[in-house]
């Protein structure tokens, strides 16, 4: 049994690495392709060994998705957020920097959360059944803080206009059923070829990228960010409609201003703290928060705390192996940025990006991306933050809540 298990966490682990670095490949589509193949799967293995393979490519591709938003600005929902930063280090000849730097935040927050998981399990149920009526207006408190940061009223109008135009996009598209991966034309938009866009407009060039074996960050600083982690991934693992990209900006305005270094730390301990902890939400409260964990309900219909035990140290070795893994494949994406022109490198990923959409949504997603860069844009041009284009999952959220 524990071969059945190494093996299924090794090819979890390779699914987790094209999911990961394929845009508009999800852990999700291959998820539920296991869950319609399970009755013919369990003649050769068994369920459980199912469940190891799921939650091994979901913890790798946590690590490793971060790879295509940094150096080809392809975000999917859970880093969005991280591509603005990232991009900005890659700019500055640290692409390989701000990947250690999401990677350290994975493993760590990784390794905090499950320390804490006997506390989890305790106060879960009684933490969500206190805050569950109250989380819409959580969020709406937390975006009007995040309008109000901005300087001058001229600023403030352009933040809420952002927001309320990315919202009512994210109305639309979330509401249309007969689209196939809403999410990621929408979001390539906002964060990816609008960045691109302004980028080549501006004639930038990569330079050259430096590897650096260590990264100087005050301790202090290290520490809130993976706090901020721990606290706002495990927060939305028991909360429907919550992801990775409210959780950063939860995290980031609980804690204060947070430097480039030290977000990227909280972006990369996010999402594999989001997925862990989600496996906790599933045995405390039988609750399912994202599709890789609703997988495994459908496969296992429950998990008892043996099962909940097995997952979680397959996660951690998981975690490690892929820690490694990352690094090692960001060398090679280092040297790729290099040898090409950075103009013909940016027109080629907005190519990539709009024949995807175009595969996976036909022209209505091409819509949605034509929209969603558009107003990826405004805010250049305005001169305020693009978190405000979050608004696009949060305005959703917080009405579904509400309302």
């Amino acid at each position: 049994m524990f071969l059945e298990f190494l093996i299924a966490a090794l090819l979890g682990i390779i699914a987790g690495i094209f999911t990961g670095l394929i845009p508009g490949i999800h852990i999700n589509l291959v998820s539920i392709l296991l869950v319609s193949l399970s009755a013919f799967l369990m003649d050769f293995v068994s369920l459980p060994s199912l469940g190891v393979f799921i939650i091994s490519m979901a913890i790798a591709h946590t690590f490793l998705n971060v790879l295509p938003a940094i150096f080809l600005g392809a975000p999917d929902a859970d880093t969005a957020l991280g591509v603005l930063p990232g991009h900005k280090l890659l700019l500055q000849g640290k692409g390989y920097e701000a990947v250690k730097l999401t990677v350290v935040g994975s493993l760590l927050s990784l390794i905090l959360a499950i320390s804490l998981i006997p506390f989890l399990i305790i106060i879960a149920p009684k933490v969500y059944e206190t805050l569950q009526p109250y989380i819409g207006w959580i969020l709406l408190a937390v975006v009007i803080y995040m309008i109000s940061a901005e300087k001058g009223l001229d600023k403030k109008f352009w933040a809420f206009t952002v927001f309320l135009m990315a919202g009512i996009l994210g109305i639309l598209v979330l509401t249309m059923s007969n689209l196939k991966q809403p999410l990621f034309p929408m979001l390539s938009g906002l964060f990816g070829i609008s960045m691109l866009i302004v980028s080549l407009s501006n004639k930038v060039e990569i330079p050259k990228q430096h590897i650096t074996d260590t990264i100087k960050i005050p301790k202090f600083e290290n520490f809130r960010a993976l706090i901020a982690a721990t606290f706002s991934g495990s927060f939305i693992s028991f909360f429907p409609g919550l992801g990775p990209a409210q959780a950063a900006i939860l995290g980031s305005n609980i804690i204060g201003r947070l430097s480039t270094y030290t977000f990227l730390i909280l972006i990369g301990g996010i999402d594999t703290v989001n997925m862990a902890v989600s496996l906790v939400s599933l045995y405390a409260i039988d609750k399912a928060r994202n599709g890789a964990v609703l997988a495994i309900r459908e496969i296992l219909v429950t998990i008892d705390l043996n099962t909940l035990i097995l997952f979680l140290a397959i996660a951690l070795l998981v975690g490690g192996i892929a820690t490694f893994l990352t690094l090692f494949l960001t060398k090679f994406f280092v040297k790729l940025v290099e040898k090409v022109n950075y103009q013909y490198l940016g027109l080629s990923v907005i190519l990539l990006i709009t024949i995807l959409v175009f595969y996976f949504s036909s022209w209505l997603g091409l819509l949605i991306l034509l929209v969603s860069t558009a107003i990826g844009i405004v805010p250049n041009i305005v001169n305020v933050k693009r978190s405000h284009s979050m608004g696009c999952l949060m305005l959703p959220v917080i009405l579904f809540f509400v309302l």
